[in-house]
């Protein structure tokens, strides 16, 4: 019976439980980050669920304002299609846009051609730049939000001089319209906006944040009494919650980019997130000083180095490079048996002279510069001979 013997393991070939030692912290690491992310979207999901919505109890609904809104014999009547809200708009109608970033380009256009001129309020919450130069031509939106939530009115507008603090905040606007109320400035620039139509006595409203209109926020500053006189000027509320499943919405020629799609906080998120790995790059990378050698905590035997570095040269077919050690070590070794300073002895022309005069057997000039200066084997057969060669020409040269 024949027995296979098994060969020990060494630190060029670590064991399957020194690779899990080794990457079990990463591993970790990993699902940790991926179980983080999935709580955080189902957090964020369940969060957003009826957000502006009247019907809404949730915090972020608005099921309370609407309530207020019906005790003062105000209707509300919701709508999620824009041909819906183009039908409601009328001089005793507020119509109330909770999301304007979500409509298309077209969608916007055809929405403000409907409320222009009908003498009813339009009430816009929180539009960017995408959607607010179109739904309130003259206003333009300040790419940098406010950080503020409790502002005070700082106008004459009366709604917001009744109400007092409020949280606003959120988008900033500028407009060139001269009889438009600013409201609510956060570093000089409005938070809520009211635009006049001077002919027919209606206007639009743009609120930089929908903070007022949520429930949990309701009762706090004067949050109530803003809300209520901005939505209930008329007996009729028609709350427009727009969807992406509106088939007025399907128009080939106006589909937005990725970039336009995120809000403008995760730009200049991503544009510190760069910055801050920009900067810990060159922190790591800097120099504390020159380099200081230390001795090993262990002795490894050379047998070991040499094994190791065989296994990566074989792993990598390497021949070149390891027939060139060989042929660099041997030269450094005969260099001084033969009379050749170490500096020479990688220089055909001082090395190959001296070598053969010490060899009075060995005339060929040629077969000693394949030999010590020749160029890579072709196969591993061929690294083995050389390395038996330049062991026996080691051999010789020693030989008294």
């Amino acid at each position: 019976m024949t027995t296979e013997a098994t060969l020990p393991s060494t630190s060029a070939s670590p064991t399957a439980r020194q690779l899990w030692t080794r990457t079990r912290g990463i591993v970790a690491a990993a699902v940790l980050l991926l179980v983080a992310a999935v709580v955080i979207a189902t957090i964020r999901s369940d969060a957003r669920h009826g957000t502006l919505d009247p019907r809404s109890a949730d915090p972020r609904g608005s099921r309370a304002v609407a309530e207020l809104l019906a005790d003062r014999g105000v209707d509300t009547r919701v709508v999620t299609t824009l041909d819906e809200a183009r039908a409601a708009a009328a001089p005793d109608t507020t119509l109330l846009v909770t999301a304007p970033d979500l409509l298309t380009r077209r969608q916007q256009t055809w929405l403000r051609s409907s409320t222009a001129g009908t003498g009813g309020r339009t009430l816009l919450v929180a539009p960017g730049s995408w959607s607010v130069e179109r739904l309130a031509p003259g206003v333009t939106a300040d790419p940098a939000t406010s950080l503020d939530s409790e502002l005070a009115p700082d106008c004459t507008l009366p709604a917001a001089q009744r109400a007092g603090t409020a949280d606003l905040g959120g988008v900033r606007y500028t407009t060139t319209h001269l009889h438009a109320d600013e409201c609510y400035p956060s570093e000089r620039l409005a938070t809520l906006l009211r635009i006049p139509d001077p002919t027919e006595g209606g206007d639009t409203v743009v609120l930089g944040a929908p903070d007022i209109l949520y429930n949990d926020h309701l009762d706090e500053q004067g949050n109530a009494s803003l809300a209520l006189q901005l939505l209930g000027s008329r007996p009729h509320l028609v709350w427009y919650l727009p969807s992406l499943s509106d088939t007025s919405a399907a128009d080939a020629d106006d589909e937005r980019s990725f970039f336009d799609l995120l809000p403008s906080g995760w730009l200049w998120g991503t544009l510190q997130l760069f910055i801050a790995a920009a900067l810990a790059a060159l922190w790591r990378a800097r120099r504390l000083g020159p380099l200081v050698p230390e001795n090993l905590p262990v002795a490894i035997r050379a047998s070991e180095t040499v094994e190791g570095r065989a296994r990566l040269y074989r792993k990598s077919n390497a021949r070149d490079r390891a027939a060139a050690a060989l042929r660099s070590t041997t030269r450094t070794r005969l260099a001084p048996l033969v009379g050749v300073p170490v500096t020479q002895a990688h220089t055909p022309e001082a090395l190959l002279p001296a070598l053969s005069a010490h060899l009075h057997d060995h005339g060929d000039g040629q077969a000693l510069h394949t030999l010590l200066f020749g160029p890579p084997p072709s196969d591993d057969a061929a690294l083995i001979s050389l390395a038996d060669q330049l062991d026996a020409l080691e051999r010789e040269v020693r030989r008294p």
